[in-house]
């Protein structure tokens, strides 16, 4: 069965580029973004891991820690991420996970629980291992993505999403389509409107009485 939102992201011990980790551990208190690739030397992966360098800041800035997976040893990753500063000009600042025996691949679904190695096999065998998951400090699944390896993940969505997610969990409201950071929210319909009223004393807008937005505090 797929990993759901909200349920617990499967723990593991595993080497990567900054050493062994135990994932809860390494998460602590902060987000985490677990993404993966199918194969190093990648050229779709090779651009995304660059761009992901670039936003670290941002990341860190949203209390979020950023790790990579590729079904290749430690080694592979560390020529990989010679090529990608070469190429993308940035370099990698954050771990890469070598699941050489396909164990967090298999704990997140990624790969049928049969598949023993990762000798031998390609990137087309691991195509399904392109997926985003956005974790909390709770430990919980929060957003999963899956792509095809033609296409490029877009990160400046996967910061926005991960703005929407802190913001509903930290205020009690969802946020509408194409939001970004500093629009208005959307109270619950969960929320009565005298329950809103308290929660919101700065008011809000009733479009319709499931649809209300508020503006939150800067």
């Amino acid at each position: 069965m797929s990993l759901r939102i909200n349920d617990i992201a499967p723990d593991f011990t595993a080497q990567t580029t900054e050493g062994a980790i135990n994932f809860h551990e390494w998460i602590g208190d902060s987000y985490a973004i677990l993404f993966s690739h199918p194969k190093d030397f990648t050229p779709v992966c090779t651009t995304e891991l660059g761009y992901a360098a670039k936003l670290a800041p941002d990341f860190a800035a949203r209390n979020t820690k950023i790790i990579g997976l590729s079904i290749d040893p430690v080694d592979n990753h560390a020529a990989w991420a010679d090529d990608i500063f070469e190429t993308q000009g940035s370099e990698v600042n954050f771990p890469m996970i070598a699941d050489t025996d396909l164990n967090v691949a298999k704990l997140y679904n990624m790969l049928p629980a049969d598949e023993e190695s990762s000798e031998s096999r390609t990137a087309a065998t691991n195509a399904t291992v392109r997926t985003v998951f956005i974790i909390g400090p709770d430990k919980k699944v929060k957003l999963s993505m899956t792509y095809p390896m033609s296409a490029g993940r877009n990160f400046d969505e996967i910061l926005r999403v991960l703005d929407a997610i802190q913001v509903g969990e930290g205020n009690g409201v969802a946020t509408p389509v194409n939001w970004k950071k500093g629009d208005d929210v959307i109270i619950p319909p969960t929320v009565s409107d005298e329950s809103a009223t308290k929660l919101f004393p700065q008011g809000f807008t009733t479009i319709k009485p499931y649809l209300r937005y508020v503006k939150l505090p800067a």
